[in-house]
């Protein structure tokens, strides 16, 4: 397997994603009742803290590109 970078801010986002998933996984499943617009913030918010992860991230490292090799 090819090692890559990690991507805190792809982290972010997925696990946000994974949570509105489940949020509608539950309410289609009966177990709670989800409102349509309970996913908004959620989903929006989720990848704002992704874009800041990201940019605090890269902030950290620097500009320069993946070292070696």
């Amino acid at each position: 397997m090819l090692r890559h970078e990690f991507q805190p801010g792809k982290l972010v986002a997925g696990l946000c994603l994974t949570a509105a998933g489940a949020a509608y996984a539950g309410d289609a499943g009966g177990l709670w009742d989800t409102p349509w617009f309970a996913i908004v913030p959620l989903v929006v918010g989720g990848l704002c803290l992704a874009g800041a992860t990201a940019a605090l991230t890269r902030a950290i490292r620097g500009r320069g590109g993946a070292e070696g090799g």
